[in-house]
């Protein structure tokens, strides 16, 4: 009886190729982001260029780089405590409770754009930033890795309803990888939710800015192409910032445990990969259009407005479903007594947000030119990403909705891409 009981504690179906994936992609995602910086920096820029073009080990560590992010990190924790803005409940947990988040990500955004000005007003050389992206990518790796340690031995002493569903396995390699506890906290500090949207995703935009601090040093003023990433990026960034309270709905904060997968993905991966274009833009400078660069814009304005609109429509439909914005809408009854939105942008396809998402990512890598395939690898990536997300969502919204589900797949039967996919 005790067996049985002590099994029935854990979970048992698995994601990310069960414990195999969850032993390669610690080791292989960290050494594509340095691979990928490597060849960025490159002459050739070719992912397929033999040897390849891997750096000295003694430049893979600078004792500048480490302190830069111990003191990101800290001033992005600082920004996070400060009382200002609102504080929002997020969903109903197992145990009836419901955690509440300080939503200020845009004003340390905002407190981080004065710093940077301050710092180009006293004429610090932010293009060095070039130069120590390698040991900065290393540095961050080294945090996640030992984040996804501490949270993994800390989840032991978590009580059974703070544990994610999908990372209480027993299996060391896998529950380490996808994280065993929901909504790791110090005090009210919730660790997962500060990584999700501050110290990587402004991270990135500190990166970009270097990258353009460096090509304003190699030839006197920032490039178009370089001005259209550095935007585009900033916008979305600050989107993301400003509607920080979606983020408390997501699969991520809602679903996921906090381990390796995402703390990687938070600390390294968005701010190291994420922005490939600027830091080929550096090396590899691209003359555009007037023209070019008006019809880049316009992709990207398109894949913002289909973003936002449809992002903005099921967060109102979830926080107040009689707003006038989506009173109108038609829904349908669910057992669990949740409606789903089967018109307006939701019945258009299943993931309007997601289709935004890649046009967006398209518009990003355009004005890095069509003769490398290295500032495509946002999109080739995004759209992997975002094919298996919609899929470990549409299982999920099958377990949960039944029939219901089944219905509105037959109202709505593309997910993402209308008439393909």
């Amino acid at each position: 009886m005790k067996s049985n009981k002590r099994k029935s504690s854990h979970s048992t179906e698995r994601e990310f190729g069960g414990t195999l994936g969850a032993t390669c992609i610690p080791v292989l995602l960290p050494l594509t982001v340095l691979y990928l910086l490597s060849v960025c920096r490159s002459p050739a820029a070719s992912v397929l260029q033999w040897p390849p073009p891997l750096p000295p080990i003694a430049q893979l560590w600078d004792p500048l780089a480490a302190v830069l992010i111990a003191g990101w990190i800290t001033l992005q924790s600082f920004l996070y405590l400060l009382p200002v803005g609102k504080v929002s409940e997020g969903l109903v947990l197992r145990d009836r409770s419901r955690l509440k988040y300080p939503i200020n990500g845009f004003h340390s955004l905002s407190i981080t754009v004065v710093l940077l000005s301050i710092c180009l007003y006293l004429g610090m050389p932010l293009g060095y930033l070039f130069e120590l992206v390698l040991p900065l990518a290393v540095c961050a790796i080294a945090v996640s890795y030992l984040l996804s340690m501490y949270l993994y031995i800390r989840s032991f002493w978590a009580p059974q309803h703070a544990l994610a569903l999908g990372g209480n396995t027993g299996n060391p390699l896998y529950d380490f990888f996808m994280g065993r506890e929901l909504n790791p906290r110090i005090g009210d500090f919730d660790l997962k939710y500060f990584c999700e949207l501050r110290p990587g995703l402004i991270g990135w935009v500190v990166i970009n800015l270097g990258m353009l601090m460096k090509e304003v040093e190699l030839r006197g003023s920032p490039s178009l192409a370089m001005l259209l990433v550095n935007g585009f990026q900033l916008l979305y960034v600050t989107d993301a910032l400003w509607n920080e309270e979606a983020v408390l709905t997501t699969m991520d904060i809602v679903h996921d445990g906090f381990g390796f997968m995402l703390a990687f993905g938070d600390l390294a991966w968005v701010p190291f990969t994420y922005g490939l274009q600027a830091m080929f833009l550096v090396v590899h400078p691209q003359s555009l259009s007037n023209l070019g660069a008006a019809g880049i814009v316009l992709l990207n304005g398109i894949g913002y407005y289909i973003f936002r609109k449809s992002n903005s429509q099921k967060n109102q439909f979830r926080r107040d479903p009689t707003h006038k914005s989506v009173s109108h809408l038609e829904t349908i009854a669910t057992a669990t007594g949740k409606r789903l939105l089967v018109s307006g942008w939701w019945g258009f396809v299943r993931h309007p947000n997601y289709l935004g998402d890649l046009l967006m990512a398209l518009a990003w890598s355009l004005p890095c030119g069509l003769s490398h395939i290295l500032p495509y690898f946002y999109v080739i990536y995004f759209t992997v990403l975002l094919i298996h997300r919609e899929a470990r969502d549409e299982k999920q919204c099958k377990a949960k909705y039944g029939l219901a589900w089944d219905t509105y797949c037959s109202r709505v039967p593309y997910r993402i891409i209308p008439y393909i996919y």
